[in-house]
């Protein structure tokens, strides 16, 4: 009788909590209309070689309006301000801290005259370039006449300026939009970064920390990390997005690491830091890239 008691008992609760798994991140793209987006952009790079170091440092501030278009989203994209610094590290100068000499170039004055617009899907998937010529008539405006600078004209030629701005969106945001995300679950894109004459290519793997609240609302958190080749037992996702991308040869020994956050509700870039470090013909690169959203106003009529 007391076994059989026994057995019928309900068994305790346990002492220890099950674990559960947070549940699923959605996010949908929506950008904010009516509305001037001001995000501060900062690149420094860093080169060492034989004992020497150089160093490079560009600040952008950018403005961005997304419109309705044709079922899916024009973004139009403005820098009002940009500046390059050259030479470092830091000294102090009567009592600052000055980094450098800054430098005038025509990039300024190129970013300065002309508007990036990117179509974009409903879903937030890039589309193509509007208007890509506009960035090279406006270089063609600012050189003086009967100078010729060959390595600004490749560099805003329509078809470079199409592919840098796709790389660099899809490098960002590809596999976020419209699908439910969970803890730890990886997202891939090849990036390419450019170093001197050359550049390296590495796939950007995005893992996903969970969500923050920010200033702009609820955010996804993305560990940001870089492969300099597939795993032999590489995912279905990542080999897709490696093809995807023209299988371009990998850089061997390229690490990186940084931080992504973006709004779960209207589509806000929170914030996004990364840095890349690469040996390249001796020299060993470390770039820096961030960039922070500043402010969302409502745009003047």
């Amino acid at each position: 009788m007391l076994s059989t008691t026994a057995a019928c008992r309900r068994a305790p609760p346990p002492m220890v909590p099950t674990a559960t798994r947070p549940p699923p991140v959605r996010l949908d793209f929506q950008p904010p209309v009516d509305r001037v987006l001001t995000e501060t952009v900062r690149a420094v790079s860093t080169v060492e070689r034989g004992g020497a170091s150089a160093h490079e440092e560009a600040e952008l501030t950018t403005e961005t309006r997304f419109t309705p278009s044709e079922g899916g989203w024009l973004l139009a994209q403005v820098v009002p301000r940009s500046r390059l610094v050259r030479g470092g590290p830091a000294v102090s100068v009567d009592g600052g801290t000055a980094v450098g000499s800054e430098v005038d170039t025509y990039v300024d004055d190129v970013l300065a005259r002309f508007t990036l617009r990117v179509k974009l899907a409903a879903d937030g998937t890039f589309v193509k370039l509007e208007a890509p010529e506009s960035a090279l008539e406006a270089l063609h405006q600012v050189l003086p006449p009967g100078v010729s600078a060959p390595e600004l004209e490749r560099f805003f030629s329509p078809e470079a300026l199409e592919t840098r701005t796709r790389r660099e969106w899809e490098a960002r945001y590809s596999g976020l939009f419209r699908r439910n995300l969970t803890e730890g679950q990886r997202i891939w894109a090849v990036d390419v970064l450019p170093v001197g004459e050359t550049q390296v290519a590495y796939v950007l793997e995005r893992t996903v920390q969970g969500t923050r609240d920010t200033e702009y609302g609820d955010a996804l958190v993305l560990s940001l990390r870089c492969l300099d080749a597939l795993p032999a037992d590489a995912p279905e996702e990542l080999t897709d997005a490696w093809t995807t991308a023209g299988r371009p040869q990998l850089t061997p020994g390229v690490t990186c690491g940084g931080e992504q956050v973006v709004t779960r509700g209207r589509f806000i870039p929170v914030s996004r830091e990364l840095t890349v470090k690469a040996t390249v013909a001796g020299a060993l690169w470390t770039v820096t890239t961030e960039s922070r959203a500043k402010g969302l106003q409502e745009e003047a009529r």
